[in-house]
C-alpha cells in the first residue's frame, strides 16, 4: 500500500524514434527485483510502475536468434573487442489502468507435502506478481539505416514463446499467442476450490497443472528408479531448484481460459471460493531436445495427463470427486459442511482421448503402459532403472505400494465410496456375527486435518465413440451416462486398512486391475 500510493498516475511512455508492440498475458507475471522482509517485490521502473528491464528483454532476445541475428542485432565479440548491436531494448512497461489489483501472490510449496511424507515444506512465502497485465515493449535502432522491423519484432514474438519473468515453467509470464512447439494441448473444463485472496475472493491458478504434472512424474519415476533420480528427471522435465542449482526444464505449461465463472459456495466459516472454468491446456517444447527424444516426450506427457485426469484431478482437494456432482446430500439442509473435491473433464474435440478408456481392465492395461513409457523416456535421458529399489515416499506407483480398484457405475448417483468416506461401508449384523461395524472414516487411510490420506477417488466419466449420422465414416465421441468410479489406495499397517482391503475383495463388486491380485 505504501508503495501504490506513491506510484505516478501515469504510466512513462517511450520516447520518440522508439518502435513499439503491446502484448497480453493470459495470467499471471512476476519479475525477482529483490525481497523486502521476505517479499519478492517486482523491478520497478520510473515512476514507480513495474517495469520488465531492457537488459532482460534483450538476453531473451538474443536466446529466438540465429547466430548471425544476435551478431547484428545484440553485438558480437572481434578478436579483443566487443561490436554493439544495432538495437537497443528499452524494456516493457505496463499500460493497464488496473494492474494494483490482486498484487499479493502467495505461493505455497506442496511437493514433498504431497508425495513424499507427511512433512510440510516451510509453509508460505509471499510474491508480488501482476493479474493479466499488458505489457509495451520498446526497441531502437542506434543506427540511421533502415532496419528490418518485421523481422525484429518475429524474433521478438518468438522470444515471448518462452516466457518473460520469473517461474515461467510454472504458468507466468505467457502471452496469449503462443509460437512455440506445442507437444501436447487439449480442451478442459473444470470445477472446484478456488485459491482464496486476502480480501476473501477467489483466483483460479493455472499452476496447478505443473503441479499436478510434476507430482504424478514423480509418483511414476519414484517406483521406477529411485529418490534421487526421479528428481533428477522430473528438474529435467520441468525445471526447478537443488543442490543450490537451477534447471531450466524441457517444458512450459500454458492455460488460455474461455470462460470462467468465480462464486462462493458455503455458509459462514465454511464460506468458500470456487471456480468453474473451460480452456485449452498447452505443453510447449521451451529447452533443447535431440530429435530422437520429441516424440518420446510427446507421449510421456500425453500419458501423464491421461493419468492425472483418470485418476484424479487439479488443484485444491484433488483426491476426491467433487460431492457436489456425486453426493449432494451431504451440504442438506443448510450447506454448513466443508468444500470436497474438485471434478476436471475433457471436452469438445479432446473427448476422443477420454474415449480411450471406458472398461475396468483397460484402466490397469493404461497404468502399464504409462509405466513403460516412462522406462522407455527415462533410458533415453541416460538415466538407470532400479525397480527394486524404489523411492522410500509414501505415494510412488510401485506394485509394493500401490492398488487400483474400479467398478462402473450406472449414473453419477450411483458413488460407493463417497458415502465410505463419510460413515461405515459395513454396518454391525450380530446376527450374522458381524459385531463391528467396518470404517475409514478419520482413519490413516481417508486422512485428517494436517494429514494426507492415502486413498484417491474419482467418478471418471465414460466416453464412446458412436456413429455419426452426418459423417458416418468418422464416428464421434459421445459422453455417456456411466462412470468408471476409482479408487486408488496406498495401503499402510494399521487395522481399518487390511480390514478395508478384505471386504473390497469379499464383495467382489470393484475390481483390482492394478497390480493383479496374484502380484
Amino acid at each position: 500500500e505504501q508503495w501504490i500510493d506513491k506510484v505516478y498516475p501515469d504510466a512513462p511512455g517511450f520516447g520518440p524514434g522508439i518502435q513499439t508492440r503491446s502484448f497480453k498475458l493470459t495470467w499471471r507475471f512476476v519479475t525477482n527485483g529483490g525481497q523486502d522482509d521476505g517479499v519478492i517485490r517486482p523491478v520497478i521502473g520510473a515512476k514507480g510502475w513495474p517495469f520488465y528491464p531492457g537488459s532482460s528483454m534483450k538476453g531473451l532476445f538474443r536466446r529466438a536468434c540465429t547466430p548471425a541475428q544476435a551478431a547484428l542485432y545484440c553485438g558480437h565479440t572481434s578478436g579483443n573487442d566487443f561490436v554493439p548491436g544495432i538495437l537497443r531494448f528499452h524494456g516493457g512497461y505496463l499500460v493497464d489502468t488496473g494492474w494494483t489489483e490482486g498484487l499479493v501472490d502467495i505461493v505455497h510449496p506442496q511437493q514433498s507435502f504431497q508425495v513424499k511424507s507427511d512433512q510440510r515444506e516451510g509453509g508460505a512465502f509471499i510474491q508480488i506478481s501482476l493479474y493479466k497485465p499488458t505489457l509495451e515493449f520498446g526497441i531502437s535502432s542506434q543506427i540511421s539505416d533502415p532496419v528490418d522491423w518485421e523481422e525484429v519484432w518475429g524474433i521478438w514474438e518468438k522470444a515471448l514463446t518462452l516466457g518473460i519473468g520469473c517461474r515461467v515453467s510454472a504458468g507466468y509470464g505467457r502471452v496469449e499467442e503462443q509460437k512455440g512447439e506445442v507437444i501436447y494441448q487439449a480442451r478442459l473444463k473444470g470445477q472446484g476450490a478456488a485459491s482464496k485472496l486476502l480480501d476473501g475472493g477467489g483466483e483460479f491458478r493455472p499452476n496447478m497443472f505443473r503441479a499436478a504434472l510434476r507430482g504424478h512424474a514423480l509418483r511414476i519415476f519414484g517406483g521406477l528408479c529411485g529418490a534421487d533420480q526421479a528428481d533428477d528427471l522430473v528438474d529435467q522435465l520441468l525445471g526447478g531448484i537443488r543442490r543450490g542449482h537451477e534447471h531450466v526444464g524441457l517444458l512450459s505449461m500454458m492455460f488460455k481460459t474461455s470462460s470462467l465463472e468465480l462464486k462462493d459456495f458455503g455458509k459462514d466459516s465454511y464460506r468458500v471460493p470456487t471456480y468453474n472454468v473451460q480452456g485449452v491446456l498447452s505443453w510447449i517444447l521451451s529447452g533443447d531436445l535431440p530429435e530422437e527424444q520429441v516424440d518420446p516426450t510427446k507421449k510421456l506427457v500425453r500419458e501423464l495427463m491421461q493419468f492425472a485426469l483418470l485418476l484424479g484431478g487439479f488443484g485444491k482437494s484433488w483426491r476426491r470427486a467433487d460431492h457436489r456432482k456425486f453426493y449432494p446430500d451431504y451440504y442438506e439442509p443448510d450447506q454448513r459442511k466443508p468444500l470436497i473435491g474438485c471434478q476436471w473433464e475433457y471436452q469438445a474435440n479432446s473427448l476422443r482421448l477420454a474415449s480411450k478408456i471406458y472398461k475396468p481392465e483397460q484402466v490397469g492395461s493404461f497404468i502399464e503402459g504409462l509405466r513403460q513409457t516412462a522406462q522407455d523416456w527415462i533410458q533415453l535421458r541416460g538415466g538407470q532403472l532400479q525397480p527394486n529399489d524404489p523411492a522410500d515416499w509414501r505415494e510412488i506407483w510401485h506394485p509394493r505400494n500401490v492398488e487400483v480398484w474400479v467398478r462402473t457405475a450406472v449414473d453419477r448417483d450411483d458413488s460407493r465410496v463417497i458415502p465410505w468416506l463419510h460413515g461405515p461401508y459395513r454396518k454391525a449384523y450380530p446376527k450374522a456375527r458381524i459385531f463391528k461395524e467396518g470404517s475409514i472414516y478419520q482413519s490413516s487411510l481417508t486422512g485428517q486435518m494436517s494429514q494426507i490420506g492415502r486413498i484417491w477417488h474419482r467418478m471418471y466419466p465414460i466416453v464412446r465413440m458412436v456413429r455419426d449420422r452426418e459423417n458416418p465414416d468418422r464416428p464421434k465421441p459421445k459422453v455417456m451416462r456411466e462412470y468408471l468410479e476409482i479408487l486408488t489406495i496406498f495401503p499402510d499397517q494399521a487395522p481399518e486398512t487390511q480390514e478395508f482391503l478384505d471386504y473390497l475383495e469379499d464383495h467382489q463388486e470393484f475390481t483390482c486391475v492394478w497390480p493383479v491380485l496374484e502380484q
